[in-house]
């Protein structure tokens, strides 16, 4: 009985001094008119130049964390901190239940948060925020040698983009990943080094400015991006430029990593990024009292998702991949894919059909998830050694999507990210119907950025109309073009006909098509003009 009892005691006393991690919130920043006097204390010109662009004013998000309050943390008994955040007003810290409940003494503390969410019974209520495991697995026209990587760029037309120039030139992608070694070294990133596109990044996890370490899972990731070997291998954003900061430490799962993530969201945001790529999702933790459930993912509660939303309202796109694990029993996007404003891709195989892997939604609030798809499966990468590999999983169907989303952006560089966001998802081949596997379906940046008028040609000499329509159409001819070819695809891009069409014979019978959103395509001596056709 002795003996027993012994145990008991034992157990109660190591359960009392465990480690926990939480979140500490301050209720108030101090000095807040002297960095909105001198803005560039806390931001950068290029950050504060995008935000002018889109009428974005500063607000006490930027106002960095008052430097006393960081430093009495530190200094109280058996806390480390691990993480900060301007942008949420809080540390990630870790402790024991105790000594983390004892900093509500302080004055300036205005709740504390538990990643294990049972112990906030007894603490302060705070906006419960949890993470999740990653999924690592799984001018003059340019004409790239993509080679075997071609499909992955084609299927999202993005190839017309990078043969109008628009190739990611002048944009800013962070990519947040698990380390990038080898990109410093392996010859697929070479074009990348030699052009200085490598703008800086950092160790989140190590607390180091070396971030060529870690899982070469970042490696792969930003090769679909900027990667670059003739005939092999040409990322979607080849002339982007890139920030690496390694968030996710590959050896464990904790919910530290959302916190690491939120930080460099928030220098990203200071340097002036304007995409953000994050191959990474959070549901699962190496301890279970800290998952997250389908509940959290409503684009509000995870750390990680309210600090994406405010990574979107400061200007910046966030494309996140969807998640592996469709055919778990849980099957759902992670965060932060849930987020309302992240753009959230799932995967397809080759021949555009969604994998078996790819997480589905809706977000537990019942909005439309993922929101686009792009190549997931077979995906043509390089490794860190420099070997060109196939690999799949979401987390590579998001960076393909995110350095189109950089070239697009580079068209049209006077628009908001809301604007380039929307237009992406209304370019998708499913807009009209989307579902819980496809979303919106996968998107035509062809169809974007014609649809925008870019191509002044298709919008002031040509177009289709009526549209809607019902039985036929006809071309109007208001430039000096007299014939050309137009063609229909089904929005699954079968071409379903294809007419010789000119001044004197203008018109195109519909009636054999059935009721519909179909893709035209005008031809007129190899100036192309593209956009959507309703038959009614």
């Amino acid at each position: 009985m002795k003996k027993i009892l012994f145990i008991i005691l034992f157990f109660s006393c190591f359960v009392g001094f465990s480690q926990e991690d939480a979140w500490v919130y301050f209720n108030i920043k101090n000095n807040s008119q002297s960095y909105y006097d001198n803005p560039l204390l806390m931001l950068s010109q290029r950050a504060l130049d995008r935000r002018t662009k889109q009428s974005i004013p500063l607000d006490s998000k930027d106002i960095p964390i008052d430097a006393s309050f960081i430093s009495q943390i530190k200094a109280a008994s058996g806390i480390t901190v691990m993480a900060k955040s301007k942008w949420l007003n809080a540390l990630h810290i870790r402790g024991t239940q105790t000594d983390i409940n004892s900093l509500k003494s302080f004055s300036f503390v205005d709740k504390i948060d538990f990643a294990n969410k049972s112990l906030n019974t007894t603490a302060k209520k705070a906006a419960v925020n949890k993470m999740k495991a990653v999924n690592k697995g799984m001018e003059k026209l340019v004409d790239f040698a993509y080679g075997s990587s071609a499909n992955q760029i084609q299927m999202l037309h993005g190839d017309i983009l990078h043969q109008q120039n628009y190739t990611g030139s002048g944009i800013i992608i962070a990519v947040m990943d698990a380390g990038f070694p080898g990109v410093n070294t392996a010859q697929p990133f070479q074009r990348l080094r030699d052009n200085n596109q490598i703008l800086g990044g950092y160790d989140f996890v190590n607390k180091d400015a070396n971030f060529y370490v870690g899982d070469s899972h970042g490696s792969m990731v930003l090769s679909s991006m900027g990667g670059y070997k003739e005939n092999a291998l040409v990322g979607t954003a080849p002339d982007a430029s890139f920030y690496l900061f390694r968030t996710e430490d590959g050896a464990n799962e904790n919910p530290v990593e959302e916190s690491y993530w939120v930080e460099a969201a928030e220098q990203a945001d200071s340097l002036g990024v304007d995409v953000i790529n994050t191959s990474l999702g959070y549901s699962e933790f190496d301890t279970a009292a800290y998952n997250h459930t389908y509940n959290d993912m409503d684009g509000k509660t995870t750390f990680i998702t309210r600090g994406a939303e405010i990574a979107f309202s400061r200007g910046m796109i966030v494309v996140a991949s969807a998640g592996n694990e469709g055919a778990t029993v849980n099957p759902h996007i992670g965060a932060p894919a849930d987020g309302i404003s992240v753009l959230t891709v799932g995967a397809v195989t080759a021949s555009k059909t969604v994998t078996g892997f790819s997480s589905i939604g809706p977000s537990f609030d019942g909005r439309v998830k993922p929101d686009v798809m792009a190549q997931g499966q077979s995906v043509v990468l390089s490794d860190s050694s420099g070997n060109i590999i196939t690999a799949n999983g979401t987390s590579f169907s998001s960076p393909i999507t995110a350095g189109m989303v950089a070239c697009l952006w580079q068209a049209f560089p006077s628009k908001t990210n809301k604007e380039i966001k929307d237009l992406i998802i209304k370019s998708s081949d499913r807009y009209t119907v989307p579902d819980n596997q496809y979303g919106y379906g996968i998107p035509d940046f062809r169809f974007a950025l014609n649809g925008l008028g870019i191509n002044d040609f298709s919008i002031k000499d040509i177009f289709l109309y009526p549209n809607p329509t019902t039985d036929i159409s006809t071309v109007s001819f208001n430039g000096n073009f007299d014939t050309g070819i137009l063609r229909i695809y089904s929005i699954l891009g079968q071409k379903i006909t294809e007419q010789t069409i000119s001044k004197k014979s203008p018109t195109i019978s519909l009636k054999a098509l059935q009721s519909g959103m179909y893709i035209y395509e005008l031809d007129w001596n190899g100036n192309v003009s593209t956009g959507k056709l309703i038959k009614q």
